[in-house]
């Protein structure tokens, strides 16, 4: 028997459709009945904000309005209580949605299409997990570049019922178009695809004339009559070392494609900013053609979707951001350690570059952004070398089939060269 909808989540759906046939068609069950309840609790605590008695609000207030909060915990925030102990919107603080979006355009010189307002998730792994509510349904397809980070097997298998369909990210020391083409072409309508540079496992970022040519296949693939959404799975933005390298998000290049494409930008501060922790991700949109009211119903169906999974991100994380890229010396602060990161980068590339005698037990993956890189064993269990590393050597690193992941992001650079003598002698057996 079908879902019954509330009627919240019909009216999104009719301006969906409305507006894009393409998007309405991606929506998973679960995305066409999701919507965000403006009717509800909501809109009535809205109704009561600013008026002399507030009895709707669910928090403890002081008498004087302000939180009730624990001296102990508040002594240590040095903001206001409201922007770090009040409930954020699940839509995310307005101030940094409307940063983000700007920043976006800031980092991405080539982005002319409107775009969504960000909504904001609690970092990036939870911007995947929404992206699969509203665009996955049990059993349905997911293309993915492989190797991949193995997190996705949680989210989209073990978390939603899909199906990871990988082709090897790889071909001729480049990406491998060829694989990506094929599966967008493969039987049915509506494809899924997952991107994501500079990639976790391997630290690869595509050339410019790759992108290009990835811009090209889906195009081809959405000319043919494919319905396709691409996340765009940002983690480890800005991070490219090398010249040639593509510098902006693949979104720039989806973002007015085809009105056969939802582009889905799924980023955070996580790497970008240095604040693991604080977990605050954003979910952006870009369709060609795309209208205001096309990104208003999808933002309010993410935002719904948020709103019944956690609520809401963290208010302090959130002002705590936005509060940094207001600071004038911000963008100083981050090129700093964008050089700490391409300085390793470069010793070792170095390293690899000066010990031949690596090749003997391994080569590396194509690499030249991001945290890591990855090295292939020859005739080499990864797993017996990862156990030697760590009781012979005091090492530790990834072991990933037949692959090592080194991430050189949490390496001091004075320890780089040992870390590769110590991989290549626990692989020669000394």
């Amino acid at each position: 028997m079908p879902m019954q909808l509330n009627p919240q989540a019909e009216e999104l759906n009719e301006t969906i459709s409305k507006n894009s046939k393409t998007v309405n068609n991606l929506l998973s069950k679960k995305g066409k009945a999701i919507f965000f309840p403006k009717k509800g609790i909501l809109a009535q605590a809205a109704n009561a904000r600013g008026k002399k008695i507030n009895a709707s609000i669910g928090m403890a207030l002081e008498d004087d309005g302000s939180p009730l909060v624990l001296n102990t915990i508040s002594k240590l925030v040095q903001l206001d209580k409201k922007d770090a102990f009040n409930y954020a919107p699940s839509y995310g603080k307005k101030e940094l949605r409307k940063k983000w979006k700007e920043l976006i355009y800031k980092k991405n010189h080539s982005l002319k299409a409107e775009t969504s307002l960000p909504v904001v998730t609690a970092a990036l792994t939870h911007a995947l997990s929404i992206s699969a509510y509203l665009f996955l349904n049990e059993g349905d397809e997911l293309i993915v570049p492989e190797p991949f980070w193995g997190n996705y097997k949680l989210i989209f298998i073990n978390g939603f019922g899909a199906k990871i369909i990988g082709f090897p990210l790889f071909k001729d020391n480049g990406f491998n178009l060829e694989g990506l083409k094929e599966k967008l072409n493969s039987s049915g309508e509506k494809k899924v695809v997952l991107l994501n540079f500079p990639n976790n496992p391997t630290g690869y970022t595509p050339t410019e004339k790759e992108a290009e040519e990835i811009a090209s296949v889906v195009k081809e693939a959405a000319d043919a009559g494919k319905q396709i959404a691409v996340l765009v799975d940002d983690a480890y933005f800005g991070l490219v070392y090398k010249e040639g390298i593509f510098k902006e998000s693949l979104f720039s290049k989806l973002a007015d494609l085809h009105k056969n494409v939802l582009a889905v930008k799924v980023d955070g501060a996580t790497k970008e900013d240095y604040v693991w922790g604080f977990r605050v991700g954003f979910i952006t949109y870009a369709i060609k053609g795309g209208t205001a009211d096309l990104y208003t119903a999808l933002v309010d169906k993410t935002s719904g979707a948020v709103r019944g999974n956690i609520s809401n991100a963290p208010h302090l994380s959130q002002s705590l951001i936005l509060k940094s890229f207001n600071d004038s010396d911000y963008q100083t602060q981050k090129n700093k350690k964008f050089e700490t990161l391409k300085k390793r980068y470069n010793k070792v590339e170095e390293i690899i570059e000066g010990h031949p005698e690596f090749k003997e037990y391994f080569e590396p993956l194509p690499f030249n952004s991001g945290y890591f890189m990855c090295i292939e064993l020859k005739d080499l269990d990864a797993e017996e070398i990862r156990q030697r590393l760590l009781k012979e050597y005091d090492t530790g690193i990834i072991a990933m089939g037949k692959l090592l992941r080194i991430a050189f992001s949490s390496t001091p650079f004075l320890l780089l060269d040992e870390l590769f003598e110590n991989i290549y002698n626990a692989c020669k057996g000394k």
